[in-house]
């Protein structure tokens, strides 16, 4: 048998049914992919045998593909190839029973009946496209209460990680919060922003994604413009949100503290969300709100907090009020409001109280195991 395909590379379509080719060409096309089509071909004589299929499917490159979409009425022909990964059986009848052991016949991995499974055969093409591995890391931040400093650890964590040679996308996610592309100190740069994928629907290209955001400090950046617009439809979001994901690498979101429909499409995606508590019982307060509305959409919410008031609760304390478990303590790092001011990014000073709360998050997070341990 032969091995799974390697990535990369253009799907192979094999089909004689016009119709179902226009479908595919045009799936092909909105997944961002230019395939290879070949027209199975039955032996001299009518037959439909082992030969012709694995010839045509050899000068096609069945072994090599990255995947291979195999028209319904192909199917006799191609039972001969060599058994692979990445094969998957297209058709349009419903209803036809016999179409289950026409895929076992030929090794397919899925059947998808068009136009129902359109989005789905997209989504495997585009993978194919962008060379899917593992999805990012994606880690939000949200302020238990106002002032907590979600945003700076946000930024802190992105510029860590991105030095630490992750590829690393930073997400605001709160249009009024002044703007993380300001925060490091790239409001002028070129690219875009969140007003530019109000019209997104669907899946949107990871790649394509990366590459027209602002490139800040080695990390990608999705801001707010100066505009007017606070509002992104939550399908515009929960698409932009995965292609971010399937990038791969780390993905840090800063989150406001109310919890929207857009704000809850977000969450839904995170696999870790980390809340910034000062250590003080009002803060405290305020973040056990904050915290119920985030854990009717988040999977995990942990708290980190954020300096020692005088009298104050001590860290333990505090996660124990709210019932989540302890990310961590930062202390408040002095001189950073200045630093930050005259254009330096949080979490630049590989020394400081922050970049070495993050760098030691990301040691935990990002081991072997790609997991956030308990």
């Amino acid at each position: 048998m032969a091995g799974s395909a390697p990535g990369g590379g253009r799907p192979l379509i094999i089909t004689e049914d016009p119709l179902l080719l226009d479908d595919l060409l045009r799936l092909c096309a909105a997944a961002g992919a230019e395939p290879h089509v070949r027209h199975a071909v039955p032996e001299p004589g009518g037959a439909a045998g082992a030969g012709a299929a694995g010839g045509e499917a050899g000068n096609a490159g069945w072994e090599c593909a990255p995947l291979v979409l195999v028209g319904d009425d192909a199917a006799r022909r191609v039972r001969g190839a060599p058994r692979r990964t990445g094969v998957l059986l297209v058709g349009r009848d419903l209803d036809d029973p016999r179409v289950w052991q026409r895929a076992v016949e030929i090794g397919a991995e899925e059947v998808l009946r068009l136009p129902d499974a359109e989005s789905r055969l997209v989504d495997r093409i585009a993978d194919v496209v962008e060379g899917a591995g593992r999805p990012a890391l994606t880690v939000g931040v949200i302020g238990g209460s106002g002032g907590a400093g979600a945003s700076t650890l946000a930024c802190a964590l992105a510029v860590r990680a991105a030095r630490a040679g992750e590829r690393t996308i930073l997400i605001d996610g709160d249009p009024l919060g002044g703007g993380m592309d300001v925060l490091l100190g790239g409001e002028s740069a070129e690219g875009l922003r969140w007003p530019d994928f109000v019209a997104s629907r669907g899946r949107v290209g990871a790649g394509a994604l990366e590459e027209s955001l602002p490139e800040l400090h080695d990390l990608r950046v999705l801001s707010w413009d100066r505009g007017d617009r606070v509002v992104v439809p939550p399908a515009a979001i929960r698409s932009v949100v995965a292609a971010a994901r399937r990038r791969g690498g780390v993905v840090v979101v800063d989150l406001p503290r109310r919890v929207d429909e857009p704000v809850a499409e977000v969450l839904a995606q995170l696999d870790l969300v980390l809340m910034v508590v000062p250590g003080e019982l009002r803060s405290v307060a305020a973040a056990g709100r904050v915290a119920a509305g985030v854990r009717m959409v988040a999977r995990d919410v942990r708290v980190v907090v954020r300096g020692r008031c005088p009298g104050g609760l001590d860290p333990e304390s505090v996660a124990g009020l709210l019932g989540a478990p302890l990310a961590g303590e930062v202390p408040v790092e002095v001189g950073l409001p200045g630093r930050v001011a005259e254009g330096e990014p949080p979490g630049t000073q590989a020394k400081g109280a922050l970049a070495r709360f993050c760098d030691g998050f990301w040691q935990r997070a990002l081991g072997p195991a790609q997991g956030v341990p308990a």
